[in-house]
């Protein structure tokens, strides 16, 4: 995910999101908000290896092709808008007071960039319990959170004046990711903890692994 991973707010039910009925009697699915429920509804029963994309597109009343007109795989399914929230993210950092030390900046933004409408936190949980759980979905993990590093990477080089290929931007990368998946590992293992505060709380003690090596940023 990580806490790299935003939903974009509360989820439509599937009905909510159709127009006309399947063959089954079920309304069919004419949404992308409503077709990722009715997927991570099948993976929660099934299983994410054991349902396929010919399930999801029966169970939604709608063909194979009008399926990937929505999401290019299974995968995509259960990342949702990830590309879109890449660019939020990178907006977020954009946005940051330049004032403000480096990494109390960098925390800020994602911090931010994980903040949902508590209606949307189980959905989320069980989006980052298959990221994060599911060997299929963790190599194609790898793809993904390589462009969230970048964009800290270039945040970093910016605001220490430095080029990107530079070792300290690039170690506060991959560091700051490892932090993030570090805190959304122990989110999952604890139903009562806060994701904002355990992000905080690692991103703080990141800050105080890179105290003095990025300065105020």
């Amino acid at each position: 995910m990580c806490g790299v991973v935003a939903d974009t707010g509360r989820r439509e039910s599937v009905a909510g999101g159709a127009a006309g009925v399947s063959r089954t009697g079920r309304p069919r699915v004419t949404s992308r908000a409503a077709l990722e429920q009715l997927g991570f509804e099948l993976f929660a029963r099934q299983g994410f290896d054991a349902t396929t994309v010919d399930d999801i597109a029966a169970a939604a009343g709608i063909g194979r092709r009008t399926f990937f007109r929505y999401f290019a795989s299974k995968n995509d399914l259960v990342w949702g808008d990830f590309e879109d929230q890449l660019l939020r993210f990178e907006q977020l950092l954009a946005g940051t007071d330049p004032g403000a030390p480096l990494m109390d900046a960098l925390r800020g933004a994602v911090v931010e960039f994980n903040r949902f409408d508590p209606a949307v936190v189980p959905w989320h949980r069980q989006r980052m319990t298959l990221i994060l759980r599911v060997p299929t979905l963790q190599a194609d993990s790898t793809v993904r959170y390589t462009t969230w590093r970048a964009h800290v990477t270039a945040f970093a080089a910016r605001r220490m004046g430095l080029p990107v290929s530079d070792l300290l931007p690039r170690l506060l990368g991959h560091a700051a990711l490892a932090a993030c998946i570090a805190a959304y590992e122990h989110w999952l293992s604890d139903e009562e903890a806060s994701l904002g505060a355990l992000l905080d709380q690692a991103m703080r003690q990141l800050a105080v692994g890179f105290e003095g090596a990025v300065g105020r940023g």
